[in-house]
């Protein structure tokens, strides 16, 4: 088929990949504009633009798609099918309504479950015991098409958002080809219950409560690494936490309770394994207490 693409993020790229060797044909790339990036703050273009432009693909990237001239030059490619995958952008009528099969998104869970922006990290903080990739049609709604296809995934006590991200991509990439290699499966209008919402992820959901159930922190410190990152106060410095396992004990919340690093919460306890200072590189835990000791007794605020 003749399409175009619509993404943004290093989730996207997988699914481009694929079309391409699946013999799709790529009318146009679509992607949000370079980023201020890095200590530097120098403008970066996001990873479907660089592989865009380094396969010589046409690569667009409008700060919207309100404007007539940008939709019109959308309406030109002649498209059979938009796909798209966490774009960025809304899409407005004309847009939705330019290829001759609509619009496609890959969206990172089960629908109707976690419509929005952050689908992966919510549902590793939730608890879920699964996720997974639909692909729907795009109407006018936020993530509310009908449902073309649905691939599952557990989601175990060992999973992060990194590797649950990197599943999903390749997953999305796999299932998008197989939707198009024939007639486009008959859609099914989502169920109106089970609807919940993935708000975008803030800054301040990184920082720890002990007061929380060790399982709860566990979830959290596996779903907001690498961002917004987990992290915790110790001696009025910030400690940024990349993995922990949650174990038997009980103390104060935020205490040091045994070594070389296990802190009581407000169930259960953690044993912390991989920390970071500020302005310091990622370490393990041990290697971390050689040099700056962490007493039992201490607290965590």
């Amino acid at each position: 088929m003749r399409v175009a693409f619509m993404g943004t993020p290093e989730f996207s790229v997988p699914a481009l990949s694929a079309l391409i060797e699946a013999g799709h044909e790529i009318a146009c790339v679509y992607s949000q504009p370079p980023r201020p990036a890095g200590r530097g703050h120098k403008k970066r273009p996001s990873p479907i633009q660089e592989l865009a432009e380094s396969l010589d693909l046409d690569a667009r990237q409008p700060s919207s798609l309100g404007e007539k001239t940008v939709q019109a030059e959308f309406l030109s490619l002649n498209a059979d099918v938009a796909v798209v995958v966490a774009y960025g952008l809304i899409l407005p009528k004309p847009i939705l309504s330019g290829p001759r099969l609509g619009c496609l998104n890959i969206h990172a869970s089960l629908l109707p479950r976690w419509r929005g922006a952050a689908p992966i990290q919510r549902a590793i903080l939730a608890g879920e015991s699964e996720t997974g990739i639909t692909i729907m049609q795009i109407d006018d709604g936020l993530d509310t098409g009908p449902i073309l296809a649905v691939e599952r995934v557990p989601i175990t006590k060992k999973t992060t958002a990194s590797n649950l991200h990197d599943e999903l991509a390749n997953i999305g990439a796999r299932l998008i080809v197989e939707v198009l290699s024939n007639d486009l499966p008959s859609p099914v209008s989502q169920p109106e219950e089970g609807v919940t919402y993935a708000q975008k992820l803030d800054r301040s959901e990184g920082r720890i409560d002990w007061t929380r159930a060790s399982s709860e922190i566990d979830r959290r410190v596996r779903a907001l690494n690498p961002w917004p990152g987990v992290w915790c106060e110790l001696n009025s410095e910030r400690l940024q936490i990349f993995s922990v396992k949650p174990v038997n004990g009980s103390g104060v919340p935020g205490t040091v309770i045994a070594e070389p690093l296990i802190v009581a919460c407000g169930e259960g306890a953690l044993q912390i394994d991989q920390v970071q200072r500020a302005g310091r590189s990622k370490m393990p835990t041990a290697d971390f207490v050689r040099g700056y000791p962490v007493p039992i007794g201490t607290v965590f605020s």
